[in-house]
């Protein structure tokens, strides 16, 4: 193969071929990147195949295949009503009788989380465990007398339940003067010492006390220095943030994973604390892949804490169903969060929320029609009659790393092959969905990749749900995507081809959706358009093209059907605003 040939050859062949890495768009990316891995892999990576592909350390590895992983949520701010505490709350009327962690943790079973990450201390200081280091916290409230520890209790209940047990310790602490994104710097210098002693010491008990911590967050990085308490007593965790961090946020509270999702990046990124999915390379010398981490009272508001009044923000199934397909379904780690409340319990609202995900994940994707492994560029499964199909689920063997670059999904309908879907990345689970089919077979062929692609898992499905449409996956369709370096100020052409998904007369909307940004950079980071042009009926259709009102998108009518030979495509120049950003191309059909 391509990657066993001495470097001349693989020289001259990758000069002749042109690496899309943008689907959809007319964008190359240069071979000289492929030439980095092959002739200085050692150079390159220092977790290593041996062969120049990065892999995931155990921890890394365990928590991939987690690929589900639910936030909990409790703070004095949770009986103020807001999202962060701001010590207006008397702590000896704390007391939540009901808190019970056996019903958090049934609840994560409900939707198949796998680990339960417990916010043990926020940016107010409020300590859930028993500890000296603070007068605020758990000692100070009402609840059990003054005499209980959630960590402790949660902590039995997550072993009793087999669930993994992560927590956040947030860096900071108001008390202190080290507010919100302060990383844990104190204001007054004078203070920093005494205050990283505090803060060390805390992070100690919560990981001699409770057992084994499989994730930890320093959520908006962390400055406190605390590499070695990580190598004692937290080897076999991942780390979110900070300069330990093994793990990346993806840039956004939004559920949604940018495509590709490359799970390398720079090493002097991932080094600095805050890298998140924009910084994700190809090419990269380190390896972290991404949490995808959102509230559930997300609907037409944002809360990651409970307060009365609040249900009407419950994501809906459609929504979570979304969310699910652009996070797992792309690779990621879903963090879905849930928010007990005043009592200590989740409310019963919420549990049915979950319990219907659950089941909804259940229902789609737990019998495949066929499955198979395998390694090689080409995959085929074969049915004994014409058989319906309008999903596939593909996963890599991580254990040998993220290999693949570029890939399409086909089916025989006929005795002809069908293109069905492409893609570039895959990692631990790429979910393509297509209009529903009949085919005799189904196959995937690998057209880029680093070394030969090793398949853990390559699956069909034909899913019938009574998920309403309208909102969920089918209603809306990534047909493209940018990522960091796409776009510069220089202008560049580009061509979406819309015809398979604008065959029927109505109203569309093509729009950018960033899903991250460049958050050290306070410049604009949306993209801007120019020159836009539509075909459309085997003519330009100027009257049927307008940008919209904010400037991140197209509205498009189609008013009368035309001949299959006449294609819809939109041609359009683009360049990058001031800072860089990533995220989808998406076509929805808007329902009136």
């Amino acid at each position: 193969m391509l990657f066993r040939s001495n470097n001349a050859n693989i020289l001259e062949y990758l000069k002749s071929i042109q690496y899309n890495k943008y689907i959809f768009m007319d964008i190359k990316i240069n071979y000289k990147i492929f030439l980095l891995y092959l002739i200085c892999p050692l150079a390159l990576f220092s977790q290593s195949s041996g062969e120049g592909i990065l892999i995931p350390n155990p921890a890394q590895l365990r928590w991939q295949e987690y690929e589900q992983t639910m936030f909990i949520c409790l703070d004095p701010c949770t009986w103020q009503g807001r999202e962060y505490d701001n010590h207006s709350y008397p702590l000896s009327k704390i007391n939540p009788v009901q808190l019970n962690t056996d019903q958090w943790c049934r609840v994560a079973k409900l939707w198949g989380a796998k680990l339960i990450l417990f916010v043990a201390k926020h940016t107010g200081g409020f300590c859930w465990w028993q500890t000296e280091t603070s007068n605020y916290g758990i000692k100070e409230t009402s609840w059990k007398n003054g005499k209980g520890d959630v960590l402790a209790e949660l902590s039995k209940s997550c072993q009793k339940y087999g669930l993994d047990l992560g927590v956040y310790v947030y860096p900071g602490d108001e008390q202190w003067g080290a507010g919100i994104g302060s990383g844990g710097k104190t204001k007054d210098t004078t203070k920093q010492d005494a205050y990283n002693q505090v803060y060390r010491k805390q992070l100690t008990e919560i990981l001699n006390r409770y057992g084994t911590i499989r994730e930890i967050w320093f959520d908006g990085n962390c400055v406190v220095p605390i590499s070695d308490i990580i190598a004692k007593y937290a080897a076999d965790a991942v780390i979110f943030q900070g300069k330990s961090a093994t793990i990346r946020w993806v840039g956004n509270e939004d559920g949604f994973a940018p495509y590709p999702n490359w799970y390398t990046l720079k090493k002097i990124d991932l080094k600095s604390g805050g890298a998140t999915a924009l910084h994700s390379d190809v090419s990269g010398d380190a390896y972290a892949p991404v949490e995808v981490d959102v509230p559930l009272l997300k609907n037409g508001g944002h809360k990651w804490f409970w307060a009365s009044g609040t249900d009407r923000l419950l994501l809906t199934l459609p929504q979570l169903m979304t969310i699910y397909y652009k996070s797992v379904g792309r690779g990621g780690v879903l963090l879905l969060n849930s928010t007990p409340d005043t009592t200590g319990l989740i409310p019963a609202s919420h549990v049915t929320v979950y319990q219907q995900l659950g089941e909804e994940i259940k229902t789609r994707f737990s019998k495949p029609i066929k499955k198979m492994t395998g390694q090689g560029d080409v995959l085929e499964i074969e049915f004994s009659k014409p058989t319906k199909i309008n999903h596939v689920i593909l996963q890599e063997e991580l254990t040998n790393g993220q290999r693949v670059l570029e890939y399409v999904v086909e089916g025989l309908n006929d005795g002809k092959w069908e293109k069905l879907s492409e893609g570039s990345s895959i990692g631990n689970k790429k979910i393509d969905y297509f209009t529903t089919g009949e085919f005799n077979k189904m196959k995937v062929r690998f057209l880029k990749y680093k070394l030969m692609p090793q398949i853990k898992n390559f699956a069909v499905y034909y899913i019938r749900s009574d998920v309403d449409e309208k909102e969920s996956n089918e209603s809306a369709v990534a047909i493209g995507n940018w990522q960091a370096d796409t776009f510069t100020r220089e202008w560049q052409n580009v061509k979406f081809e819309l015809t398979p998904y604008m065959n029927a007369i109505g109203e569309y909307e093509i729009y950018f959706e960033s899903l991250v940004r460049d958050f050290e950079n306070k410049a604009p980071s949306n993209l801007e358009f120019s020159d836009w042009k539509l075909e459309m009926y085997g003519r330009e259709a100027p009257e049927s093209i307008r940008m919209m009102d904010g400037s991140n998108g197209f509205r498009i009518t189609r008013s009368q059907q035309t001949l299959d030979e006449f294609p819809t495509i939109l041609y359009l120049k683009i360049r990058a605003n001031m800072a860089r950003s990533a995220g989808d191309v998406v076509l929805r059909r808007i329902a009136y």
